[in-house]
């Protein structure tokens, strides 16, 4: 038994812009050999023919984390099916293409167009018509494009030229119900950076045609922080057949993941060496002076002595809070051989003559054909995929369902500010007392910077 296809929902798009592909994927399940040999032999037609001859996807991707204990080798691997699989094979092996000047190859990474790029690209053509520059100014990145890894090339001339691909996700567009272990992870999640995307198995093929950019993302590995994610990243991976998420690091006493866009400050105790969040680290210094304070006790500073004696300026309760302190992975070929096919070099890809006489205008001249359809291999879900209607650099994430209040007040709220100031050694952070009713002691202070998990001040 294997999975049919479902093709994404999408805007109604005119049927000029779309760029025509008639081929599709279908997943193998597992247990598809024992079901066959328990049924009777059916008649086959062509298609049920090729359904049988299955290939093996070896995933390109080895996150960190894994999928409920499974290795992610073991979960994201995967047989599929391409159908009609005898016209595929029939079509030569290019290891790249070259579409409108720009050479792409397989194993890299893509933009590809949909709806939303032809509406951008109107919108820029009436721009640059009106004046309008805003609107006519190019953009450095197709942050409205699905992003794809191709997996396979296969042509059978100029104007027919096709690719295997691997979605990549953006956080926005994952399904409500998607599960990380046992927590529900559907959408944007507060650790995910702006920048970054989710590594799928969700395969699909496409005419390159639709192709917009050759797209620069890289694998995070978050043990190494000394990478600063600049272009598009990704850490986390998407079984679209389960839609289960492999798992990502927790860091820090919230055990909250690392988003790579805010300050993490790491612990300078080598037998903890905790990467911290920086607003826990101010949560937690706003807490303990709310402790202390209240909401009407003033804080008086501790004066350095005049004459060398010790100092006496710090108040009993100030005394009582100081505490000594405690001393891109790839796994193997992308694509699979097949005993005796030539692979050859590249091809020159072209619309077809339908594509090029679509409203006067050719798709090599700078507008891509979108892909007719995004499939989707998630049978329990629909309409799981959908694309987002604003750009990825203004997306927010989807609110989810709202757990009821809980205890998780903050009392300092409006009494008083923290600021951790990192450009002294060692880091010190900055209390700001806001409380009006408070005319005595100082309005301004700083004091050392504890880690919230071990309780030793940071150096």
């Amino acid at each position: 038994m294997s999975s049919s296809a479902r093709k994404r929902p999408r805007a109604e798009v005119a049927e000029e812009n779309k760029a025509d592909c008639p081929f599709s994927i279908t997943y193998t399940e597992p247990d598809t050999k024992a079901q066959k040999k328990s049924k009777k032999r059916r008649k086959h037609d062509a298609e049920e023919e090729d359904a049988k001859k299955s290939a093996k996807q070896l995933s390109p991707f080895s996150p960190s984390g894994d999928f409920n204990g499974k290795s992610a080798n073991d979960v994201l691997d995967l047989e599929y099916n391409v159908v009609p699989q005898k016209k595929w094979l029939e079509m030569t092996r290019y290891n790249s293409f070259v579409l409108n000047g720009t050479k792409y190859f397989s194993e890299g990474f893509i933009f590809v167009a949909n709806d939303q790029t032809v509406q951008r690209q109107k919108a820029a053509a009436e721009g640059a018509a009106d004046g309008d520059s805003d609107k006519a100014m190019p953009r450095s990145k197709s942050e409205d494009d699905w992003v794809a890894r191709i997996l396979e090339i296969r042509a059978s001339d100029e104007h027919h030229v096709y690719a295997r691909i691997y979605w990549m996700y953006w956080p926005e567009e994952l399904p409500e119900g998607t599960m990380e272990g046992k927590r529900y992870a559907g959408g944007r999640q507060p650790y995910h950076g702006h920048n970054e995307l989710i590594a799928s198995n969700h395969m699909d093929i496409i005419n390159v045609v639709s192709v917009t950019l050759p797209a620069n993302v890289k694998q995070w590995i978050e043990e190494n922080d000394d990478e600063i994610q600049e272009a598009l990243y990704w850490r986390q991976a998407f079984d679209c057949r389960t839609q289960q998420l492999s798992s990502v690091e927790r860091t820090c006493k919230c055990r909250q993941p690392a988003n790579p866009d805010k300050t993490l400050i790491g612990c300078s105790n080598k037998p903890c060496s905790k990467w911290l969040h920086e607003h826990c680290l101010r949560e937690d210094a706003l807490t303990r002076t709310f402790e202390r304070l209240g909401t009407d006790k003033p804080h008086f500073s501790a004066k350095p002595p005049a004459d060398g004696a010790a100092s006496v300026g710090d108040s009993e309760k100030e005394k009582e809070e100081k505490k000594p302190g405690d001393g891109d992975g790839v796994n193997g070929p992308l694509s699979p051989t097949e005993s005796g096919a030539e692979v050859k070099q590249t091809i020159d890809a072209k619309p077809s003559d339908a594509l090029e006489e679509a409203n006067g205008q050719s798709v090599t001249e700078g507008t891509p054909a979108i892909v007719d359809e995004r499939a989707s291999q998630q049978p329990a879900t629909p309409a799981a995929h959908f694309v987002p209607e604003i750009p990825a650099s203004s997306r927010k994430g989807r609110s989810g369902k709202k757990k009821a209040a809980t205890s998780d007040t903050k009392p300092y709220e409006g009494l008083f500010e923290a600021k951790i100031l990192m450009e002294v050694n060692p880091p010190r952070i900055l209390i700001k007392d806001l409380r009006e009713n408070v005319t005595e002691g100082d309005k301004e202070w700083t004091e050392p910077l504890p880690c919230v998990v071990c309780g030793v001040e940071i150096s």
